[in-house]
Parts: C-alpha cells; structure tokens; sequence
C-alpha cells in the first residue's frame, strides 16, 4: 500500500482521483449492465417471434404395458407382488432355514 499523505493537500488529492476513478467504475457498471438488459430483451423478443412462428410438435404417442406382461424372473409383476407375502412369513422362513432372527 502506499504510504499516507504527507499534508492535507495531498490527502485531498487522492480522495479526488479516488472519487473520480468510483465515478468512472460505476458509469461503465451502469452501462454494461444496460447494454446486457438490452441484448437480453432484443434476445427475448425473437425466441418469442420463432416460438410463434412454429407450431409445437405432436406429443408422440406412447404405448400403454398390459397388466399381465412378463418381468425378467417369468412370473408377471403383479404375481410377484403377491408371492411377496408378509414380513414375519419371511422371518419364519429364515428361522427355519437355521437363521437366527
């Protein structure tokens, strides 16, 4: 950092050209900041022009899954589910399989 002014006249010398160099940054803040709102609003306005201009594309048509279809293991998912069974069935299972549970 520089060293401290030797008199006030100094002093306010700096305080001066630092003011002006503040001046300065925040006109060429300001001016960048409207010049991007300004690209940003010309942008908008042809997006919504080729919007318009296009109609939106057909959805695709999906194809719905039977309720019966096969999953990987043979048995349809809703078969599956139902061999499931409950939690303690599952426990008994285990333990009578030599697990401790």
């Amino acid at each position: 950092m520089a060293s401290p002014p030797k008199n006030p006249t100094e002093a306010q010398a700096l305080k001066a050209k630092r003011e002006a160099d503040g001046k300065k940054a925040m006109a060429e803040y300001e001016a960048n900041a409207e010049a991007v709102r300004a690209k940003t609003e010309k942008l908008r306005a042809l997006r919504l022009a080729r919007d318009a201009a296009m109609p939106p594309p057909a959805p695709k048509a999906t194809k719905a899954k039977s309720a019966g279809t096969k999953s990987a293991g043979g048995k349809s998912a809703k078969a599956k589910k139902e061999d499931a069974g409950k939690l303690s069935d599952w426990i008994k299972r285990q333990q009578d399989g030599g697990h401790s549970y």
